[in-house]
């Protein structure tokens, strides 16, 4: 008889974890409070923008980044059939180009290169940043601090930088205000969608380099995008294959309580709009949201599962999307453009150099041939043209705030992609609700690595015999709230459940971040140091 398993969540983790269970045999539901899968990955149409016959104007949470060191995200997409002899990860494409633009000043654009020792590296580094207009001596000091983070073994990483803020480890308390604008908080809030202030150096640092290695290794891309909506070229072909798979979904069902008797869990309630009832199965796998997560923590459940107890101590943040619809196409650069100076850490894409197979004339009233997709990473900031942060803006405010930023950072040089006349309509995720005049809410925010915070996130074993968690905020390898750790943090749970229920079924595959070869040794002789108690050797030299 097959054993059957519970997913309470169906975002990227509840559907990676339904993925591996269903091709090992298992019974799955899987059960989501809304309409809709994906979670923070999905596509949202948007309301009342379809005419004739067309489909509606596409919307997102947020434009979807698959960086080079996403490996078991991936690999789930190259599992999932797509076409007629294709799969998921056949509409990934690789984007060529990194915009770096700032406030009325000429654009920068990244390119890659290929550094094949330290002192390469060192050099590629300061190619990269050099443009910016920090001072030479700050420039210098903030590589060497990239370099000790690349340098530094394992140990190092977790026992000392896991506790400072990066803001602290790079010194920018005591830098000039270009240093803090722009390696400080530009990039934190860009790139990793964190303030430097408050995350972990452990975090920050080492997924920067991750990104940056994408940059340097012949081998590795920076950065791929979806060729079409995320729902019609990933989500929508997922959710076809594992009911192929035998997969339940059971929709509308919200989780109130996880109910326990000794060490097991005994069920999960949930409510629908018909009422309330109670789902048993032979074991529980708990993809939640950590603020979802967090208030389902009674007394009772943190008495059984004490690694979850501390959940409400993990700190998140807002990283939502707009989208503006163009009448005539503006491609901007082929990848992603940085907004350096934005207030509110502005990110974009644009989507339909991307979107290949997509009939534009098809979308909406037929009007639309580009899509601005722009992510705000910065929530709380004041923005240049109400003075407000974004939390304190109506949707029309923030409308009109992100698209001043815009052409505050592209209309530069006599250069107009920006213009006011070439937008047919906009979209704001919904996530982002006004219940009053002022006060915007965000129904789904993003985790965040605060400085110390390793110590309260569980690993996806918990005290519970039948009960693993899968969410962006388990231990792992990723170590960021993304779809990535999501997927990763999914296996993770998978392999621990096929061996508390007996499974011979293989283990589902995890990667550990790839680092240059070159940085192997210089790691070894940290550790010696490390073991030592001795700092390391680029700190003790500076």
């Amino acid at each position: 008889m097959q054993q059957t398993v519970a997913i309470l969540g169906g975002g990227v983790a509840g559907l990676s974890a339904a993925h591996e269970l269903a091709e090992r045999g298992f019974s799955v539901r899987v059960y989501e409070r809304k309409p809709v899968w994906g979670g923070k990955a999905r596509s949202i149409p948007v309301p009342c923008s379809a005419r004739d016959g067309r489909r509606p104007l596409p919307g997102e949470h947020g434009f979807r980044f698959f960086p080079g060191f996403y490996k078991h995200v991936t690999d789930t997409m190259r599992r999932i059939p797509y076409g007629a002899n294709g799969n998921a990860f056949d509409n990934l494409t690789v984007a060529t180009r990194i915009l770096l633009a700032r406030s009325n000043q000429a654009e920068i654009t990244w390119l890659a290169r290929c550094p094949a020792s330290l002192d390469d590296f060192r050099v590629f580094l300061q190619e990269l940043f050099t443009p910016l207009g920090v001072p030479a001596a700050e420039l210098s000091y903030f590589i060497d601090r990239l370099l000790i983070v690349a340098t530094s073994c394992s140990e190092r990483r977790f026992a000392e930088f896991e506790n400072i803020a990066w803001w602290d480890f790079i010194a920018a308390p005591k830098m000039s205000k270009a240093y803090q604008a722009y390696l400080g908080e530009g990039l934190t809030r860009s790139l990793v969608a964190m303030r430097a202030e408050e995350s972990s150096t452990r975090t920050v640092g080492c997924t920067q380099l991750q990104l940056l290695y994408g940059l340097i290794c012949p081998d590795r891309v920076f950065d791929r995008l979806l060729s079409g909506p995320t729902d019609d070229v990933w989500i929508d072909p997922w959710i076809e294959y594992l009911k192929k798979l035998g997969v339940q979904f059971c929709p509308g069902n919200r989780v109130v309580a996880i109910e326990t008797a000794g060490r097991r869990v005994t069920g999960a309630i949930v409510e629908t709009v018909s009422g309330g009832s109670t789902i048993t199965a032979d074991y529980y796998i708990a993809a939640l949201p950590v603020e979802v997560m967090s208030a389902l923590m009674t007394d009772e459940l943190k008495g059984a599962a004490p690694s979850l107890a501390n959940l409400d101590k993990l700190e998140t943040r807002w990283m939502n999307g707009i989208q503006f619809y163009l009448a005539q196409d503006v491609p901007l650069v082929n990848g992603h453009a940085i907004y350096l100076d934005s207030p509110w850490a502005l990110t974009s894409i644009s989507q339909r150099q991307f979107w290949t197979n997509v009939d534009f004339s098809q979308l909406g009233d037929g009007t639309v041939r580009g899509i601005l997709s722009v992510d705000i990473s910065e929530w709380q900031a004041a923005g240049v043209l109400y003075g407000k942060g974004a939390q304190e803006c109506t949707a029309e405010q923030i409308k009109d705030e992100v698209w001043t930023q815009l052409k505050q950072h592209l209309n530069v040089g006599g250069a107009d992609p920006i213009a006011d006349s070439n937008l047919v309509a906009w979209f704001l995720d919904p996530d982002i609700e006004f219940p009053n005049p002022g006060t915007a809410t965000n129904a789904e925010p993003l985790m965040i690595n605060t400085a110390g915070s390793l110590q309260y996130r569980p690993e996806a074993q918990v005290e519970l015999q039948n009960l693993f968690v899968a969410s962006d905020y388990v231990r792992t390898y990723t170590d960021l709230a993304c779809m990535e750790a999501a997927n990763e943090a999914a296996r993770r749970a998978v392999n621990c459940l096929l061996l508390s229920a007996g499974s011979t079924a293989g283990a589902a595959q995890l990667w550990p971040l790839e680092e240059p070869a070159f940085l192997k040794p210089l790691q070894e002789v940290d550790r010696i140091r490390f073991g030592l108690s001795l700092p390391h050797h680029l700190a003790s030299a500076s």
